[in-house]
């Protein structure tokens, strides 16, 4: 690995403190995987939407109102979770 290969790495317990249990599944919310990659979360889900051909079926899924009230009640005041979200299942697949 190139140094600067070796720079942009993630420390794995940065990733596995944003890992959340949704649905009996292990996901990220896409705000994460956004702060992972270094955009927006809205840039992050406009390609997803782009590209949803090369993701299984089973890859996402969005939020119901019931469980973004829960999740948004579990971060904290000033969470600025919406139903928008689309978690990206961790389960090793794509």
């Amino acid at each position: 690995m190139t140094k600067n290969a070796l720079s942009a790495l993630i420390p794995a317990e940065r990733i596995a403190q944003s890992i959340l249990i949704l649905r009996g599944q292990r996901v990220l919310l896409d705000s994460e995987h956004a702060v992972l990659y270094g955009v927006t979360t809205k840039r992050f889900n406009e390609q997803v939407k782009r590209n949803l051909a090369r993701f299984p079926a089973d890859f996402m899924f969005q939020l119901g109102t019931d469980e973004a009230g829960a999740l948004r009640s579990q971060s904290g005041e000033g969470s600025r979770i919406s139903v928008d979200l689309m978690p990206i299942a961790n389960d090793g697949g794509a």
